[in-house]
C-alpha cells in the first residue's frame, strides 16, 4: 500500500506542455494534506558525441531570464506520449539538424519528484551527420556549437552549464564509459 493516498484531484491549469494538478490526499497515519503536481509527459535528452566533441544548444530559458547551454531535449507536442528513442531522434533532428546512426539508451532521469510526474530518459547519439534544424517556432532563439569535452566539463563546474538533466545525463555517459 502507498503511503498516501489520492482522495480526489482538480486539474487547475493546461496548456500544450503540462497540466497542473491539485490532490487532495490522505497519509499512511490517516492526516489528510494536498499535493500540487505538474504534469508533463516523458522527455527525451541527447548527448550528441563526435569523438572528443559534444554538441549543446543554448537558448533563452524564461522562467531563468538566462540563455543556457544545455543537452537537446524535449517532449512531444500537444502532451503526446512517444516513444523515448524516436523522441530522442527527432529532438535532436530538430535542434541541432544532427542526425545518429546510433541512439543508445544511457537511462533515467526524474525531473523534480517532489513536485512533477515527468520522467525522461537520455541517449547517447553517435554516428552522426549534419543537416539543418527544423525547429519549432518556440525555438527561434536557439543556436548550436560543438565542445570539447573538456570545455563542457568546466561549463559545468562554472555554473555556465545548470540544467539539472543536462549535468545527470553527463554524470550517466561516464558512467556508462566506465562500464
Amino acid at each position: 500500500m502507498d503511503p498516501i493516498q489520492r482522495v480526489a484531484t482538480r486539474e487547475v491549469y493546461r496548456n500544450n506542455w503540462m497540466t497542473v494538478r491539485e490532490d487532495a490526499i490522505r497519509r499512511a497515519d490517516g492526516s489528510d494534506g494536498v499535493y500540487g503536481v505538474v504534469d508533463k509527459p516523458t522527455y527525451a535528452l541527447v548527448i550528441p558525441l563526435d569523438g572528443n566533441r559534444l554538441q549543446l544548444v543554448e537558448q533563452f530559458r524564461y522562467p531563468l531570464g538566462l540563455r543556457r547551454w544545455e543537452f537537446p531535449q524535449g517532449t512531444a507536442p500537444g502532451l503526446a506520449e512517444t516513444a523515448p528513442a524516436d523522441l530522442a531522434r527527432r529532438e535532436l533532428r530538430e535542434e541541432t539538424g544532427l542526425r545518429a546512426d546510433t541512439i543508445t539508451d544511457l537511462g533515467l532521469l526524474d525531473v523534480a519528484p517532489g513536485l512533477s510526474s515527468q520522467r525522461g530518459r537520455v541517449y547517447l547519439a553517435t554516428g552522426l551527420t549534419e543537416g539543418e534544424p527544423e525547429r519549432e517556432h518556440e525555438e527561434q532563439d536557439m543556436r548550436t556549437a560543438w565542445f570539447p569535452r573538456a570545455e563542457v566539463e568546466k561549463m559545468i563546474t562554472t555554473g555556465e552549464i545548470s540544467d539539472a538533466q543536462s549535468v545527470a545525463a553527463y554524470a550517466l555517459l561516464l558512467l556508462h564509459e566506465r562500464r
